[in-house]
């Protein structure tokens, strides 16, 4: 093997390993944009990371009550918005408790 071969073996690793990073922070970025409230896409885990203390009637289209389970260890409330958009409601908060029984009694 020339030496100039030999000089170039080990950059390739680092290369690689370079590219690797690059790829996982470009995966990583849109991760961290999310709203604040909304829910995250999974089915084994909470989808709730943050919650709204609450939001206004008018603004709720529908309301989907999670209990607690294998999946998670609290009870989720997601309310879907008439403009599409999905938020996390904390369950505990009193304006949330006073939109699920509105909602529970249309």
């Amino acid at each position: 093997m020339s030496p100039m071969a030999r000089a170039a073996t080990p950059a390739a690793p680092r290369a690689l390993r370079l590219f690797g990073a690059a790829l996982l922070l470009l995966l990583l970025v849109p991760a961290g944009r999310r709203a604040a409230g909304a829910p995250v896409a999974a089915e084994l885990r909470c989808q709730c990371l943050q919650t709204l203390q609450g939001i206004h009637l008018k603004n709720i289209q529908n309301v989907k009550v999670t209990p607690s389970g294998p999946h998670c260890a609290q009870t989720e409330v997601i309310a879907t918005l008439k403009n599409g958009q999905e938020v996390c409601l904390n369950p505990e908060a009193p304006m949330v408790k006073k939109i699920i029984n509105k909602m529970l009694n249309k």
